[in-house]
């Protein structure tokens, strides 16, 4: 992943205007951190295809994985008070997250250590942690607080029925937990992701929506799925009048990777121009009958006039808006870090998390999150708006456009989970540059695994 001249066509990449040439025309400095490529070069390009069904496999990354490996649990904002907790699961593991001094927050294991009833089964507010079986009970801090009939149990020390704690992370206001107490600190782990959401930091948001849904495929199937701009000419057409899918670029770096689709310019898949009126009219999902919302002056350009909208839209919310070039109020810049958290850069709101839905393989949960700039006090997070496995995106309004084009993604996913166990080749192919997040992506997922 080179950075030639598009002229001359890059390494295993489309040729005409890409990316880094579409910079160059942008209205604003553009920060330093969307500059240059990477050059990283992942080795996955073809992975069994039981990896996305397979029981042993599933089971493989419960022990190898999500027991050692830095995860998003919840937001900061979710927890704001002491005593305040949420229950975050993932394969067989029982997370309980809470905030045990104003400052502090702490992940245990939810588990009894009596006789292993889960300690707690939704979020809410305690001012101990005490078991519903039989009344064990601990303090916030997880040291052991009283035992019913505790003359019936003369072996039971308390030091050593602290409840086990796991390592707690904070990173753009969410909690990450991991059960590996060994592990990396979470900065570590982050590497210089930090340094490239500088400019639009995440904590400085609000949960405005938050909808999870179950998906009927392995929680790898779901995720992949938006990673890469790929699928955009098949899956969603009606993007590409003012979406450059093959324009997009894609880096991989450490434990994380990004992708950045430009907005405001047409597809090179098409078979005809788009006048600048018609691109924005296209990007502000104008109807037929509908008049334009804004008109291209000559000499302007659908991004530019778009950029300058959005940047007056969040002056009043975002201290430097006014600052912010084209590609960071325009573009689609999609983040995820390994293995399973994709906060979008920008001031794109979006921000999704997938996990397996109760330990099975072929089943997953699909969250998403709508974060917002607000002014002055921070309005309560939503409650999350769960939706059947067969409930559609449409049933949540909270997501707007957005949930339309979910149920385009959703029409392959539950497709693609059956033709993995019906192919005839033993496993799937993944492109050299427009899925090489993906193969990052495996390439660290069989790090940890020992593959």
């Amino acid at each position: 992943m080179g950075a030639e001249s598009s002229e001359k066509g890059r390494p295993g990449r489309a040729p005409g205007l890409s990316y880094q040439d579409m910079l160059a025309g942008d209205s604003k400095p553009v920060p330093e951190t969307l500059r240059g490529e990477s050059s990283q070069a992942p080795t996955s390009w073809y992975v069994p295809r039981d990896r996305y069904f397979s029981r042993d496999y599933h089971d493989l990354e419960v022990e190898r994985l999500w027991r050692r490996v830095w995860q998003m649990a919840c937001r900061e904002e979710e927890i704001p008070e002491v005593g305040d907790h949420v229950v975050y699961e993932v394969g067989d593991l029982s997370i309980l997250v809470v905030r045990s001094e104003a400052e502090r927050i702490r992940a245990f294991h939810n588990t009894c250590l009596h006789r292993g009833r889960r300690l707690r089964d939704d979020a809410g507010n305690m001012q101990k942690i005490r078991c519903p079986f039989h009344g064990w009970t601990w303090e916030l801090d997880g040291s052991l607080s009283r035992i019913p009939c505790r003359w019936d149990f003369p072996e039971v020390r308390d030091e050593d029925y602290q409840l086990p704690e796991l390592q707690v992370g904070r990173w753009g206001g969410f909690v990450f937990v991991n059960p590996d107490v060994e592990a990396e600190p979470l900065d570590a782990f982050l590497g210089d992701l930090s340094h490239h959401f500088e400019r639009w930091p995440l904590e400085a948001r609000y949960v405005k929506a938050h909808v999870a849904r179950v998906l009927p495929c392995n929680w790898k199937v779901a995720q992949e799925a938006f990673m890469e701009s790929y699928h955009v000419v098949s899956t969603h057409p009606q993007l590409l009048p003012s979406f450059n899918d093959t324009g997009s670029q894609y880096d991989v770096f450490g434990n994380w990777s990004r992708a950045i689709s430009p907005s405001g310019a047409p597809s090179p898949q098409l078979e005809r121009d788009y006048s600048e009126q018609e691109i924005i009219d296209w990007m502000t999902y104008r109807y037929e009958d509908q008049p334009s919302s804004f008109r291209i002056s000559d000499g302007l350009t659908a991004r530019q006039v778009y950029a300058k909208v959005m940047r007056a839209s969040l002056q009043p919310l975002v201290p430097g808006a006014a600052d912010l070039s084209d590609t960071e109020v325009c573009d689609f810049m999609f983040y995820t870090l390994f293995p399973n958290f994709h906060p979008w850069g920008g001031y794109n709101p979006i921000c999704y998390r997938f996990r397996p839905y109760e330990n099975e393989p072929e089943r997953s949960v699909m969250e998403v999150y709508q974060l917002h700039p607000f002014r002055g006090k921070r309005p309560p997070p939503a409650p999350v708006h769960w939706l059947a496995i067969d409930e559609p995106w449409t049933e949540a309004p909270e997501l707007g456009l957005l949930a339309r084009i979910f149920e385009q993604d959703m029409a392959n996913l539950a497709h693609v989970q059956r033709g993995l166990r019906a192919s005839a080749r033993p496993g799937v192919t993944f492109a050299n540059y427009q899925e090489v997040k993906i193969r990052h992506f495996h390439d660290l997922l069989d790090r940890y695994l020992g593959a």
